[in-house]
């Protein structure tokens, strides 16, 4: 048996329910021994729980999980530390991390753990705790090893009337458009208002369907802090502005061009022989469009390459490791990350990305959004709708 404790809006944010319903799924037992509801909407509420496991590693097996829902130990101590044999060498029993906020005992302090994200591991650094990846671990590095001393904080239900309280966290097609695009304007211009930090990740198809201009309007008056996307999005961008179409196809007429094929070819050419995708720009080669704005108003943009780039651009990291690191980089401090029409970037950034930050992902292939929930983004609302008829109506109510 072991006690557990959970406070905090445990009760709008349903994670009371999630509590219980881990417990009895993995055939444990559980007795309220004390349950203390906040009575005002912004007074926190306290829970503690006796946890019966069939034996020692049963229950051990049902505290994890429901570490991972934010409930602790009421004994505080420190966290136990073990030094990495070698280089990318966990120990044993290493603590593996959720993306929610975490903090560990350290010297009788607790310490935010720095740049948190899903799957990795807590390493103390002086008086700091800090978020590294399997790849990032040197020999000698102090690993958080065992639960003792870590407390998790998932994120709460929005309060007030929010994009993420009207979606609930949920995937649907059914939802009013004009109504939910306002929203998410809404939210966007919220965060601009703050100075905070807007992210958005994008896929070709954004080229292909013809709102390419809104992107790179949104990107013109400084709605958009970072651009991350892949080798695909500015080759069909950079094609669009040097020969109107994206793929061989006319995008303003919906037609295939005569020889069109060979149109992302040229346009990688040019921006070779330029230098790179701002040499073309400075040079007058590249004269609009998404990437065009991203060098003009100095917006840093990362392209991650893939085994299927052609050329690739000479902006395109082709080193994936650099690039994962470069995008955690880029993603630090963001409050909201827009994801479109790519489900391979979408995935590989909301790893990257804590369970704090606002993430609406827009394909119009539910299984993309359903896809990054599953893989631990659950804080993401997905609209399931096409990209060309939603990045327009953004656009306009940004305006």
């Amino acid at each position: 048996m072991q006690e557990i404790e959970l406070e905090g809006h445990i009760i709008d944010s349903l994670i009371m329910t999630k509590v219980f319903d881990k417990i009895m799924s993995m055939n444990g037992e559980f007795e309220v021994l004390e349950f203390r509801v906040g009575k005002k909407k912004t007074d926190p509420s306290y829970a503690r729980l006796m946890v019966t496991g069939r034996n020692e590693k049963h229950l051990d097996e049902i505290l994890s999980g429901l570490h991972r829902l934010g409930a602790r130990l009421p004994d505080v101590e420190d966290v136990m530390l073990e030094k990495a044999p070698t280089d990318k060498v966990v120990p044993k029993g290493f603590y593996s991390t959720t993306h929610h906020q975490t903090y560990v005992r350290h010297k009788g302090k607790w310490v935010p753990v720095e740049r948190i994200k899903m799957d990795a591991m807590i390493v103390i650094e002086g008086d700091k705790a800090i978020c590294k990846t399997l790849a990032r671990i040197k020999k000698g590095d102090m690993i958080v090893t065992g639960k003792k001393g870590v407390r998790v904080r998932p994120p709460e239900r929005p309060r007030g009337r929010t994009v993420f309280e009207f979606m609930s966290a949920s995937t649907s097609s059914e939802r009013p458009s004009e109504t939910l695009i306002s929203q998410i304007a809404e939210e966007i211009k919220d965060v601009k208002k703050k100075e905070g930090k807007v992210v958005v990740v994008a896929g070709p198809a954004v080229v292909h369907t013809g709102a390419a201009p809104s992107l790179a309007a949104m990107v013109r008056k400084g709605y958009v802090d970072v651009l991350l996307g892949g080798n695909a999005l500015a080759v069909h961008d950079i094609e669009y502005n040097l020969y109107g179409t994206s793929l061989g196809m006319n995008i303003k007429k919906a037609e295939p061009v005569s020889e069109g094929h060979k149109n992302h070819i040229y346009a990688i050419s040019e921006v070779v022989r330029a230098g790179s995708i701002k040499d073309a720009v400075e040079k007058g080669i590249v004269t609009g469009g998404i990437m065009y704005e991203c060098v003009k108003k100095k917006v840093p943009f990362i392209l991650a390459g893939s085994i299927r780039d052609d050329g690739p651009l000479p902006d395109v990291i082709t080193d994936v490791m650099v690039a994962q690191d470069m995008m955690r980089d880029a993603l630090q401090g963001v409050d909201l990350v827009l994801m479109m029409a790519t489900m391979l970037h979408s995935i590989a950034v909301g790893n990257c990305l804590p369970s704090y930050v606002k993430t609406i992902c827009i394909d119009i292939n539910p299984a993309t959004v359903t896809k990054l929930m599953d893989r631990g983004t659950a804080q993401a609302i997905g609209v399931v709708t096409d990209v060309g008829t939603f990045l327009p109506m953004l656009a306009d109510k940004l305006r």
